[in-house]
């Protein structure tokens, strides 16, 4: 693989001096991007697209083509590894992801099993495609729904606003809860190391719907089981580290539990408070995060304005700084909108760049 030329998002997460904060988004390569959509419609579909390494390869790189982004994400989806289980993962038109085949008894959630990896070496092969365009320009990321996540679609059969079937399974029968998570912990550290071994340079797990558990429920159905991911996890490949991000979307109440799973870095939806996060945290891990991403339908004196508050609310990172003082990554605290204007995404990065390096004088 060529050399890394631009490492500022590795050195970040390893809480490393940098000489800006470097900045990736959440859902980068998507709908916003007119480039996107065309790529699209020539795959005919969502998993014609993701399935296809050459389209995979083509999108992950245009948001790289138009910004300076200082990381590309492999572009994919988080149902990979339940749709390679067997559950029949299909798109419906204005609906989103749905499975023919949900986990609603006890013989569906007995019969479950890690899949076997050749079942995604579609995905493998598109990790080694990006690492051979990309040629060093930037590291690539590989990612993974949480195991809880993933259990609410499974059992869910697709999206939910209230969580009832999956919350219900888990109060009433957490044996199968349990049994759930165990396979999709499996399944999800094995997935997460052969993205590492096909080229990925770090690796995120994507928990967007562990926010929706209580209290006490979050460390029993969601945080345990990401800690056995990250404890499974490649921490170095080829000899180089292989740093490794969680992200709970409304989960900070629970900023000192998620990083004390062994974790790099903890991502911060919108709703917290960056200064407080990183005295919770201390010199323990870095951050990700975590503009709110409707701030890129504001005109561009305030993209700016916003920009500016989350990198002082993160604190000095100067050169002279001790190196607990470093250790923040630049993103949205969610996925960007695909109704966000691209132009904005340009003044958005360029504002990141150019008030962090000024931070550091």
């Amino acid at each position: 693989m060529p050399a890394l030329q631009n490492d500022t998002f590795i050195r970040a997460l390893l809480r490393q001096p940098t000489e800006y904060t470097p900045v990736w988004l959440m859902r980068q390569a998507g709908r916003y991007l007119p480039e996107y959509r065309a790529t699209r419609a020539r795959a005919g579909s969502f998993l014609g697209l993701a399935k296809n390494p050459d389209y995979a390869t083509e999108v992950t790189l245009q948001p790289l083509d138009r910004y300076a982004l200082d990381a590309a994400i492999l572009f994919s989806d988080i149902l990979t590894v339940p749709d390679a289980m067997g559950l029949g993962l299909h798109f419906a038109e204005g609906e989103g992801p749905k499975f023919e085949r949900p986990l609603r008894d006890e013989a569906a959630v007995k019969a479950l099993k890690v899949p076997d990896l050749a079942e995604l070496q579609y995905v493998f092969d598109a990790v080694k495609q990006i690492r051979h365009e990309l040629a060093g320009r930037v590291p690539l990321i590989g990612f993974s729904g949480s195991p809880w996540t993933l259990a609410c679609y499974m059992v869910e059969g697709g999206g939910s606003d209230d969580y009832r079937t999956v919350k219900t399974m888990l109060y009433n029968r957490p044996d199968l809860m349990h049994h759930i998570l165990e396979i999709n912990a499996a399944a999800v550290a094995a997935y997460l190391n052969a993205q590492i071994e096909a080229g990925a340079q770090a690796v995120m797990i994507f928990d967007t719907w562990g926010g929706a558990l209580a209290d006490g429920t979050y460390q029993k159905f969601s945080l345990s089981y990401m800690k056995r991911v990250v404890e499974q996890l490649k921490s170095e490949h080829q000899g180089k580290r292989i740093p490794s991000i969680i992200f709970t979307k409304g989960g900070g109440l629970w900023l000192e539990e998620i990083a004390a799973t062994g974790v790099d870095a903890v991502g911060l939806d919108w709703t917290v408070n960056m200064t407080q996060a990183r005295a919770r945290i201390g010199a323990s891990c870095a951050l990700q995060g975590n503009l709110d991403p409707v701030v890129l339908f504001a005109n561009e004196n305030q993209i700016r304005s916003e920009v500016a508050r989350v990198l002082e609310s993160f604190g000095s990172t100067g050169a002279n700084t001790p190196l607990n003082a470093t250790g923040h990554v630049f993103n949205l605290g969610h996925g960007i909108s695909q109704f966000t204007p691209p132009e904005a995404v340009s003044v958005l990065v360029d504002a990141v760049h150019d008030f962090s390096r000024r931070q550091r004088k």
